[in-house]
């Protein structure tokens, strides 16, 4: 099969965007989870968490454009603080149901299985159920003029992981835990395991 950028533009609606949200290949599941200053909380799911840099550890965040109320990119805004939980297979139908467009002051937690747990005087909730749970503090952001779609950095300020994740020299093994990974809009996939090889280094004749 050969798509052009003309045959892409000309595809249904759903089709085009099943087909090219699967282009990129497998991508980070992830809850993030907000409260309001008025102390509702707030937790959806996404696909777009991206590794930025380890020294300050930062991660980056797409969110799609505000022409309608977007309950996470305002509580990141308004009160500087998230945090990014990892979903894990138990979890994949309560995690997928948050992508339903819930009012402000309505909670996807009450909607859903997931708890939220509050740790450290850390102001967002974690998701109890993630075996990895991030806090993060909001840096900057960039709007982008392609798509009107924004990209928020973050920093790292807390790390929680399960015990037997932690490998020796710092590797998550995200097997251990069974996460899942997002494939396009809503396929879930869960790895069963993984291949390191070590540093390479240019080959010299």
């Amino acid at each position: 099969m050969h798509f052009t950028r003309q045959d892409i533009d000309k595809l249904d609606h759903i089709y085009k965007i099943n087909f090219v949200n699967s282009l990129s290949g497998y991508k980070s599941a992830n809850l993030i989870a907000t409260r309001s200053f008025e102390g509702i909380s707030n937790v959806a799911v996404f696909s777009s968490v991206v590794h930025y840099g380890s020294a300050p550890p930062i991660l980056g965040l797409v969110l799609r454009p505000t022409t309608v109320p977007r309950n996470t990119y305002k509580n990141i805004k308004d009160t500087g603080v998230y945090t990014i939980n990892h979903i894990a297979q138990n979890m994949v139908e309560d995690a997928h149901h948050t992508s339903a467009k819930y009012p402000l002051n309505v909670s996807e937690f009450s909607k859903t299985k997931l708890e939220e747990e509050f740790r450290n005087n850390i102001f967002s909730p974690f998701v109890k159920q993630a075996p990895v749970k991030i806090a993060m503090k909001f840096l900057e952001e960039y709007f982008i003029k392609a798509n009107d779609t924004i990209l928020v950095l973050g920093e790292i300020t807390d790390v929680f992981v399960n015990d037997d994740m932690l490998a020796e020299d710092g590797f998550l093994d995200l097997t251990k835990s069974q996460i899942a990974s997002i494939i396009g809009l809503d396929g879930y996939a869960i790895s069963g395991s993984n291949t390191r090889l070590g540093y390479q280094r240019p080959i010299l004749k």
